[in-house]
């Protein structure tokens, strides 16, 4: 909270805005791309890139900036620094060991799932995921499992202002059948996704609660659609995925 004017430091805000921009789709910007992004000016984004190129955090060939990888250091250490990662790690290791599956966590950040934490026991995804990784919670099912745990009228808002170009031939598109896959993951308690977000791949995911039934997470398995059907999927690791939710929930205050 701020107390006075001075509290605030203006540039640093412009800086923060400037780093926001970058992302998996937007990883070379130029000075024009980051003053339209942000609404900056031109010359105030061109002070924030050059200082921040200055200080080794991005890369310029004189016409595009892109972050380097010190840059992911402000995450990483961000990410650290929760307690959700720290609790989960080594119940998801136990997890991935139990299943044979690969494990994650994430939070809901905007229309975006920010993953938390993960063991990888193989990998089923063509796209690597890790600490930091971001995929639309619309079509996943950590997503889903987010968004059910939100009244219904903040969820419709997050869908309705999400990027719901198909990603698959099997992505639901339309608001209102994907509000309503979300209603039955609020009435089941878990979500299950088959290949809306990867062909080949299927994934489950159940709520993370904290001693108070807030939910504070979302905890998934993911593989091959060789390994299982949807039916036996839910059957075979939707157990296992409860144990690790009703331990998690005993030990978050």
């Amino acid at each position: 909270m701020l107390n006075k004017p001075t509290d605030y430091i203006a540039s640093l805000a412009k800086g923060l805005k400037v780093i926001e921009c970058f992302g998996a789709e937007t990883s070379r910007l130029s000075i024009s791309d980051v003053a339209r992004t942000t609404g900056l000016d031109r010359a105030t984004a061109r002070r924030c890139l050059l200082t921040l190129h200055h200080e080794g955090y991005a890369e310029y060939d004189g016409k595009f900036f892109t972050l380097t990888p010190r840059a992911s250091r402000l995450g990483l250490g961000a990410l650290a620094a929760l307690p959700l990662p720290q609790v989960m790690q080594p119940w998801l290791d136990q997890l991935t060991e139990q299943i044979g599956q690969s494990c994650s966590v994430s939070i809901l950040d905007g229309t975006e799932v920010l993953y938390l934490a993960r063991a990888a026991q193989k990998r089923v995804m063509s796209i690597g995921l890790s600490p930091g990784s971001r995929l639309p919670a619309h079509c996943t099912s950590m997503g889903r499992v987010l968004l059910a745990a939100m009244p219904e009228g903040e969820a419709r808002a997050i869908v309705e202002r999400s990027d719901l170009t198909p990603r698959t031939a099997f992505s639901l598109t339309d608001p209102e059948e994907i509000m309503a896959r979300i209603g039955e993951v609020r009435a089941q308690g878990y979500a299950a996704i088959d290949q809306e977000v990867e062909i080949g791949v299927r994934s489950l995911a159940v709520p993370i609660r904290d001693s108070r039934d807030r939910v504070v997470g979302a905890l998934n398995t993911g593989m091959a659609v060789i390994q299982t059907s949807p039916e036996d999927m839910v059957r075979t690791y939707l157990p296992a995925l409860l144990k690790v939710q009703s331990g998690v929930q005993r030990v978050l205050h």
